[in-house]
């Protein structure tokens, strides 16, 4: 089970999950995110190309956080992996990581990141 921040930046859990939530409840699976400033241009792998903006409060990231969607969109071909891992997600306001750039928050069972060794 994974545990994220509740109030990390929309860009920085798009990053993470590869998902976005349409406003028909679909959830597409993410190609590309092209930032620019507090701008992004985000292109989902059923071709769909737009414009975000960088909101805690907005639509898409209410949704994200409380897992509120209909089914995947079957032109993304969104993997039942992705969508078990993204459903046993836990989003909690003082606990978990907060998908800060630069550290990994994913380590093997040594501690130590995937592929390096001591």
């Amino acid at each position: 089970m994974r545990y994220y921040r509740k109030r990390v930046e929309l860009f920085r859990l798009i990053d993470k999950i590869k998902l976005w939530p349409s406003r028909t409840g679909l959830l597409h699976g993410i190609r590309s995110i092209e930032k620019m400033g507090q701008v992004a241009r985000i292109t989902t792998h059923c071709n769909k190309t737009f414009l975000v903006n960088n909101s805690r409060n907005s639509r898409a990231a209410r949704w994200l956080r409380n897992k509120w969607f209909a089914g995947a969109c079957p032109e993304c071909r969104v993997p039942d992996w992705k969508m078990a891992k993204y459903s046993s997600t836990q989003f909690r306001r003082h606990h978990g990581s907060d998908l800060m750039e630069g550290r990994s928050t994913d380590t093997s069972p040594s501690g130590t990141p995937p592929g390096t060794s001591r």
